[in-house]
């Protein structure tokens, strides 16, 4: 008897509009935990407002957002905190506390939501902190960091809390290939070793090619394509085809 897979995010007949223009048009799609999905389209596409539909830091106008197969829309703030404890967050600029360490930029998270020793806490610091390279750099505040230590720095944050889904805004954004590469290589292995579920807003079309198990193509508030990179190449839409293959 095999198991159906589980159901990291999906979202329902999502409708949503800021006052005259609507962002998303009736958007359904879903991935399963262990995949990766990469959102692509121009700007105002309405790809960052999906990733805050998912964190349910706003609300759609109609449709049904599911996170780990809960239903976020009018749920109340005690069961959002523990949905939102199954999300990691990788923000664009890495948004780290420039008065704390590093260390204590990751530890913040682990004090204020787990009751996780100090001893374990550091464990579990020290071994994210390995992970993304960093395992010498606990010291640091962050002006002391590059532009890619920073983004390690913001995913290491984002991991410390074992999240079973990681939301990522732009992770290659402002880096070098190298360095877009290596950030790549990091949230493959996060999938590969955590079976965690990835969503990942990005123009980077090579991050795609490494990272995407399902491409999620949006433009004017509409889905005009989804599937693997190869069946996005392939779309019978204009759009879709020039963003994955330019």
């Amino acid at each position: 008897m095999t198991t159906a897979p589980s159901i990291a995010v999906e979202f329902k007949k999502v409708m949503k509009s800021f006052g005259e223009k609507r962002v998303l048009n009736d958007v359904s799609f879903k991935i399963e935990q262990g995949q990766a999905l990469c959102l692509l389209g121009r700007s105002g596409t309405g790809k960052s407002v999906t990733l805050k539909l998912i964190m349910a830091l706003m609300s759609p106008d109609s449709g049904e957002v599911l996170v780990d197969r809960d239903n976020v829309v009018g749920m109340g703030e005690q069961g959002l905190s523990q949905v939102r404890r199954k999300l990691g967050y990788l923000f664009q600029d890495a948004a780290l506390f420039d008065s704390l360490t590093l260390y204590e930029n990751l530890s913040l998270p682990l004090h204020r939501l787990t009751k996780k020793s100090k001893e374990e806490i550091d464990d579990v610091i020290n071994r994210v902190l390995d992970d993304v390279g960093l395992g010498a750099d606990g010291a640091k505040y962050p002006s002391a960091l590059s532009g890619g230590m920073k983004k390690r720095a913001g995913l290491a944050r984002a991991l410390v809390l074992e999240p079973k889904i990681l939301l990522a805004d732009e992770p290659s954004s402002g880096l070098d290939r190298i360095t877009a590469s290596e950030i790549d290589r990091l949230l493959m292995r996060q999938r590969e070793e955590h079976g965690t579920a990835l969503v990942v807003v990005t123009h980077d079309v090579h991050g795609v090619r490494r990272v995407a198990d399902r491409v999620a193509v949006l433009d004017k508030g509409n889905l005009v394509a989804f599937g693997t990179v190869a069946e996005v190449a392939e779309s019978n839409n204009e759009i879709a085809r020039r963003l994955i293959t330019e």
